[in-house]
C-alpha cells in the first residue's frame, strides 16, 4: 500500500517543527516522491546532515512503504 503524501509531510513536520515541507508525487503512483524541506534549524548543518534529518524523520519507511524519496533541503533566506 502506498504511503500518502500527507503522512510523509506530517512525519517530517513532527521531527522538524520549524520546517516548511512541500511533497510532490513524481510518478503519480504514490511510491515516488520529492520532498523539499526548508527549515531555520538547518542553519549551520551540512547538506548531508540536513538530508539525514529528513530521512531520520521517516525512519524505516524509506525503502519499505515509501519506495523512493528525492530530498532537497534549504535554509530560509
Amino acid at each position: 500500500m502506498p504511503m500518502p503524501a500527507a503522512e510523509i509531510e506530517a512525519l517530517i513536520r513532527a521531527a522538524i517543527p520549524d520546517a516548511e515541507v512541500t511533497i510532490t508525487d513524481l510518478a503519480g503512483d504514490g511510491d515516488h516522491y520529492a520532498a523539499h524541506v526548508v527549515a531555520p534549524s538547518f542553519a549551520g548543518l551540512s547538506r548531508v546532515a540536513q538530508h539525514k534529518a529528513v530521512y531520520g524523520a521517516l525512519g524505516e519507511r524509506v525503502g519499505g512503504v515509501l519506495h523512493a524519496l528525492q530530498v532537497t533541503t534549504a535554509v530560509p533566506t
